[in-house]
Formats: C-alpha cells, structure tokens, sequence
C-alpha cells in the first residue's frame, strides 16, 4: 500500500489553494482594471463598498463582493475599523498608473492565454503549431502591457549603457532595427531617447504593426520610427548599427536564419542586443516562481508559434544561454556574451 505523508500532502494542498485563488482571482483584476476601480481607490480612497461604485459607476452589491476578495490577496488595503477600501502606494504603482509595474497587464496575458486552451490541448494531440495571430487579441496588447515596464525601468538606464560605445552611438544617430517588434513599446523608447537616430520597428503579425504604428502617432514619436510588417529573416535594409530583438528569437521557428539575416544587415562596427527571458541553464535551475510562470507562457504562446514556424525543436523562453548561444554561434558572429541581467531578463550583444 502507498503512504502518505500528512506534512507533505499539506503542503501540497497548501500551494492549491493559494494557486486556485490566484488563478480565479486573475479575472478579478481584469475587472478592476476595465472599470477603473483600482484608479479610483488611488484617486478617491479610502472608499467604502458603496462610495467605490458611486464613484465609477458600477453596481454596488458587485463591488462589495469584489474588494474582500482584493484585500484577501493583498491587491488592495482593509481597514476592519471603517469598513473603506484603499492603495498603498505600492499597490497604486502596481495597479492603478498607467505608468507603473502594469500588472493588470501580466493578468490580461495570462487570462487571453487561457482563452485558447482548447487550440492548445488539440495541438499537444496533433503536433501542430499555433501562430502567434491565431491566439485571443487580448494576448497581443496583454504582451505589450507586460513587458513594456520592463523595457521603460531597464533599456535605457541598464541594457544600451552595457555595451560599449553604444549609447553614445544612438545619441550621434544609427539605424537602427527592432526586430520582432510587436506593438513597438521597445520602438518607441529607443526613437523617443535618440531623435538623431532612425528607428525601425519590423514584426509578422500584421495586426500589432497597426496597433504599433497607432500608438506611435498618438505618442506624437511617428516622424521618429517608423513599423514594417517583416520577419526577422528577411527584414529590409542593411547598414544597421544596431539589430535589437526583444523577447522575440525564442519564438522562431529558424533562430539561426534569423541570426544570419541580422549578421547580414549590421555594419561592419554593428551590434545586436538580444534581450531574452531570464533563465538558467538547466531545468533543475528554472524551478523557481519565474521559471514556473515562464514555462506556462511558453507552453501556450512560444513553442506552439515557433512549432507553426516550422521549428523541428523549439527553443522554448526557457532556453537560457546554453539555448541562445549556439544559435547565435552558428550564424558566424565574431562575439557573444551576456552584458546584464533582472530576475526576469537575460541581455547579450553580439558583433559580427
């Protein structure tokens, strides 16, 4: 007969229910997010049940079930004397500013990737890949919303000032290539802090070069950069002083055609910056609450898009430098190596 260990299955069933409530609580702060409460708690609160609906309009017997529920997993602050609803600052910089940690955004990825499960079961059945286009429209802008704060607290101040020469490069005026762009949140960063250069934003997916290429004029950055649909195999141009590919060469079906269509396109002093999701080496090593949130994203979103690709064994966003390396080895560059690092970013420049 099978023992089980009391301790251990508690454990076990510990790590569920805080899971379970996660995962229900997700479209909870979708909620919060669409209807504007999380800003109006920062705007207005403390706030009862019935003065956050007032305040946004919603109805009161919905809210009053809503914020208990936010205050059980720390999203939002209870004050059991008043009965009112608040944000610590910390909590208004993870929810409720645009401009902060968005996310709400990370929640929109995760719900609109769960939306597609039954494309994804039937591919595990099949073998078949899932294009990026194919997935729920809420993944596209929920991408972008997760990691555009990653992008805007670490590009400028930590990843370009890693390479050598680079910033000041872009500061006198490059061309330069955002390969994989998506909806150009990593784009518009690089045009906004170097007008002398000239940026160019390239990605497949037709719809995010619109939703890119929207934001931009509405940024006021279009006389800045500029969007192309185009893979990163054959994007046009050539002479580029820098080739920046963000989140993006995991998810191709032939990295190394990709790496020698970008070798090809840099000048001769070039360089490309490839940012790629933070993770070790070996499995053993990604066992961790990142690797874990990384490994569910890319079983849904990476490997089926680089499987649809034509991938005979897709990197995964878990590839870490023992993945990314080669690939980049076998398109002939002269150099690579890792230049910075966050708990949930891997940078490397390469040179031809």
């Amino acid at each position: 007969m099978t023992t089980i260990d009391d301790n251990r299955l508690a454990e076990l069933l510990d790590r569920f229910v805080n899971d379970l409530g996660a995962t229900v609580s997700a479209g909870n702060v979708l909620i919060g997010d669409k209807l504007g409460l999380y800003r109006a708690l920062a705007e207005a609160g403390p706030l009862t049940a019935a003065e956050l609906a007032e305040y946004t309009g919603t109805s009161e017997r919905y809210v009053r079930e809503w914020l208990p529920g936010q205050a059980a997993g720390h999203y939002v602050t209870h004050d059991a004397e008043t009965g009112r609803y608040s944000l610590t600052p910390e909590q208004a910089l993870a929810f409720a500013d645009p401009a902060g940690l968005g996310l709400a955004g990370a929640f929109q990825l995760a719900v609109s990737s769960l939306a597609d499960e039954p494309m994804i079961t039937e591919a595990f059945r099949t073998g078949r890949g899932v294009a990026w286009g194919e997935h729920h429209e809420g993944v596209f802008t929920g991408c972008e919303r997760f990691f555009r704060p990653g992008y805007v607290a670490n590009l400028l101040s930590s990843w370009v000032p890693a390479v050598d020469g680079l910033s000041d490069r872009l500061a006198a005026g490059i061309e330069v290539a955002d390969v994989g762009c998506g909806l150009g949140a990593s784009t518009r960063i690089l045009a906004d802090a170097y007008p002398a250069s000239s940026v160019h934003g390239f990605d497949p997916h037709v719809e995010s070069i619109e939703l890119a290429r929207k934001a931009t004029v509405e940024a006021g950055l279009d006389s800045r950069c500029d969007f192309s649909v185009a893979r990163a195999q054959d994007f046009p141009g050539t002479g580029y002083g820098l080739v920046a590919s963000f989140d993006c060469l995991h998810d191709m079906g032939d990295p190394v055609a990709a790496a020698r269509h970008i070798r090809s396109a840099l000048s001769d002093d070039g360089v490309w910056l490839i940012v790629e999701p933070f993770a070790g080496d070996s499995v053993a090593e990604n066992l961790t609450p990142v690797g874990r949130v990384y490994y569910s994203f890319s079983t849904f979103l990476c490997v089926p898009h680089a499987i649809s690709e034509g991938a005979d064994d897709a990197l995964g966003n878990q590839a870490g430098e023992a993945g990314i390396r080669p690939a980049v080895q076998a398109a002939g560059f002269r150099t690579f190596r890792r230049v910075a690092a966050t708990p949930f970013n891997l940078v490397y420049e390469a040179r031809p």
